[in-house]
């Protein structure tokens, strides 16, 4: 038995009530977001994308972005032209089918078909995160460099794919 996967769709403000709650518990591995945030970084996004009823959401920023997280502004400081994968989330009773493999394939797409060809990334390592570094390493990202952010709170290696356009 084949199962179709679940469609794509954008992310619309009838979603925000929604994708607040996932994210908030996912804080440890994500940032916890208040309301008027999340809408703030909906609204700079550069791709943002949802599964079903919201079984995964990615958001994404561009270098042109207004957003002071410390790991995008690291990518600016190094890359003219970037798209940076700020949080990818899939909710527990989704998990195992394919759906952040579903979010980043569709993602490649669309950065190539805006003329992007760099994909940029963060992976904790304290607390260490090997499952998504494996993950990440099996869609093509190479490790860039690595920081400790939040005033030693937390760790980071910073990861990149390359496009073809």
């Amino acid at each position: 038995m084949t199962s179709t996967p679940a469609p794509i769709a954008c992310v619309s403000a009838a979603d925000e009530a929604a994708i607040l709650a996932l994210n908030n518990e996912h804080a440890a591995e994500l940032s916890w977001l208040e309301a008027e945030r999340l809408s703030f970084l909906l609204g700079e996004a550069f791709y943002t994308r949802r599964i079903g009823h919201l079984e995964a959401f990615i958001m994404t920023f561009d270098q042109d972005a207004r957003y002071d997280s410390p790991n995008f502004l690291w990518f600016r400081e190094r890359y003219e032209r970037f798209v940076y994968v700020d949080r990818v989330v899939v909710a527990a009773r989704a998990r195992g089918r394919g759906h952040a493999r579903q979010l980043y394939k569709d993602l490649f797409d669309h950065v190539a078909r805006a003329g992007h060809t760099l994909v940029t990334c963060e992976v904790n390592t304290d607390p260490p995160n090997p499952a998504s570094d494996a993950f990440h390493a099996a869609l093509g990202f190479t490790e860039a460099g690595d920081a400790v952010i939040h005033g030693g709170k937390k760790a980071v290696r910073y990861y990149i794919r390359r496009i073809s356009v």
